[in-house]
């Protein structure tokens, strides 16, 4: 499963710096996500991450540059996005993205049964 490491380290350690505690690392959906509570937070694939932000920023999410959506057969899944690898060069890039799905994780429901 190939995962753009370089992404992951750079992922790992922003969400390291915020505190939280309750992190796990689990290969899903083809790349490396990142649990937080129990919660897909973040994922880290070859070329792009995985951001499970607010239902309600989706929308305004899909106008950035970068931004497609998470499909699962053919529909998008709201609250799910995909952000291309070369739009989170900068630090500022990856923490505005990185920092959006850390906060709705305490509201976001946990998708284990």
């Amino acid at each position: 499963m190939p995962i753009n490491e370089t992404l992951a380290n750079r992922v790992r350690e922003i969400i390291a710096d915020s505190g939280e505690e309750r992190v796990e690392e689990k290969k899903m959906f083809g790349g490396l996500c990142f649990l937080v509570d129990d919660k897909i937070c973040v994922g880290v694939k070859k070329d792009r991450m995985l951001v499970r932000i607010n239902p309600d920023l989706y929308e305004d999410a899909l106008e950035q540059d970068g931004v497609i959506p998470m499909a699962r057969d053919g529909r998008g899944m709201i609250g799910y996005i995909y952000v291309l690898d070369e739009f989170l060069e900068t630090k500022k890039e990856l923490n505005y993205w990185v920092k959006l799905a850390l906060e709705f994780n305490p509201i976001a429901k946990s998708s284990k049964k």
